[in-house]
């Protein structure tokens, strides 16, 4: 049995919860002072983006009962410019909040290597990938895995060159840690340097770095060991389960930014179990 186009539709919109919290904070439709065709629904427009993210389609390639790609590639990059993905990643980050409380004090922080076959900003020869043109996300999260900065570099970006720019980029208000609420940060033996742990007592945080060969050694001691920041790993996971995100498609770094945020945006959300 085929399945409806309004079917298809329905399994990959935003969920009705997020986008009446995501609502107030689109910007005012721009003024027409010679008139022309009616704006496009927004709802249908973030429907659009948010399927473009999901399934990594091409937006020329947008089923039309969707939207047409140009327009809602139009509405991506008016809404990317206003900062909406961003805000609707704070509101994410403040409803999760109110409803289970940010883990501040266990935090974890780890980057991830994607293919970038158009290169553009933010993009470099891959390592891992005989040099092909790649990207790297890192990724910084509460001590339940939901993210809370994001910094993008080329794939040749070494991990511990990002963590100044990954915790610049945090969104949302970070409260000040204290001596009884000390906020601890987890990272891997890609870390494990002093500029590392110069720039994590600039910001506050205690450092939690393996060294070269320690966590090995736990594994083999510890059946079943699993270590602290394994969450970041997991959310890297979930952030790849966007199709969009998986291949990076977008040449410029901050359209490539605002697909990251909407991602965020949706974790947050459903982490404060706004919706299932």
């Amino acid at each position: 049995m085929e399945t409806e186009p309004d079917e298809i539709n329905e399994s990959f919109r935003i969920p009705d919860e997020m986008w009446e919290r995501s609502k107030p904070l689109l910007p005012d439709e721009p003024p027409k002072p010679k008139g022309g065709h009616p704006r496009n629904d927004d709802r249908e427009m973030m429907d659009g983006i948010f399927y473009v993210l999901r399934t990594g389609i091409q937006w020329k390639a947008l089923p039309r009962h969707i939207g047409a790609g140009s327009s809602v590639h139009d509405r991506f990059q008016e809404w990317q410019r206003a900062g909406v993905f961003r805000k609707m990643w704070e509101a994410g980050l403040m409803e999760y909040d109110s409803a289970k409380g940010i883990e501040w004090e266990w935090q974890a922080m780890d980057g991830a290597m994607t293919k970038a076959p158009l290169g553009g900003e933010g993009t470099g020869p891959n390592p891992t990938d005989r040099s092909k043109s790649g990207t790297k996300r890192s990724l910084l999260t509460d001590g339940q895995g939901v993210p809370l900065g994001v910094a993008v570099e080329g794939a040749n970006r070494n991990d511990m060159k990002m963590v100044r720019s990954t915790l610049e980029a945090q969104a949302g208000k970070r409260p000040k840690p204290t001596r009884k609420k000390p906020q601890n940060l987890c990272l891997d033996k890609g870390y494990d340097f002093d500029e590392v742990r110069d720039t994590l007592a600039e910001f506050g945080y205690t450092p939690h770095i393996r060294a070269r060969g320690e966590e090995a050694e736990a594994k083999k001691k510890v059946p079943g060991y699993r270590a602290r920041r394994w969450v970041v790993e997991r959310t890297h996971s979930w952030m790849n389960r966007f199709r969009r995100l998986l291949i990076r498609w977008e040449k410029k770094v901050n359209n490539y930014l605002a697909m990251l945020e909407f991602a965020c945006a949706f974790i947050a959300f459903r982490a404060a179990e706004v919706f299932g």
